[in-house]
């Protein structure tokens, strides 16, 4: 799971220049894990890495160049990605 998530990171940071490699890394490893405990807890049987990658790159497509404006409107994120 480390190289997907240096890979997302990457993609994430590609997609969206505001972010540094530290929030980009960040943001991954926060939605990686919110989708997987959501997943759990909806409860549906764990897929492996490949649902929760195919599902990131995806959020990073729709979403990655404006994700960084999302951490202020939502406190359960905001506190880990002040500055």
């Amino acid at each position: 799971m480390k190289e997907i998530i240096e890979q997302l990171t990457i993609e994430l940071l590609e997609k969206n220049p505001n972010l540094s490699e530290e929030k980009a890394r960040t943001w991954i490893e926060l939605l990686a894990s919110d989708f997987e405990s959501s997943y759990a807890k909806a409860g549906y049987d764990y897929q492996g890495t490949a649902v929760v990658e195919k599902v990131m790159r995806q959020w990073i497509d729709s979403y990655g160049d404006k994700i960084h404006e999302f951490a202020g409107t939502n406190p359960k994120y905001a506190h880990l990605l002040k500055d």
